[in-house]
């Protein structure tokens, strides 16, 4: 039920027309966010390894 309720409050913030613009740089800032936390990881594997 509070799910349905969080969606309806989203269309109506943002729109039917935004939701897949919102969604498309939503997943686009997370899978950044991805690549740059595994860098720091591989860069701290790297610092360990010498």
């Amino acid at each position: 039920m509070k799910y349905i309720l969080i969606v309806l409050v989203i269309l109506l913030l943002f729109g039917a027309k935004k939701l897949p613009e919102l969604g498309r740089s939503f997943g686009q800032s997370l899978r950044e966010f991805k690549d740059a936390t595994k860098g720091l990881a591989d860069d701290e594997e790297n610092k360990t390894d010498r």
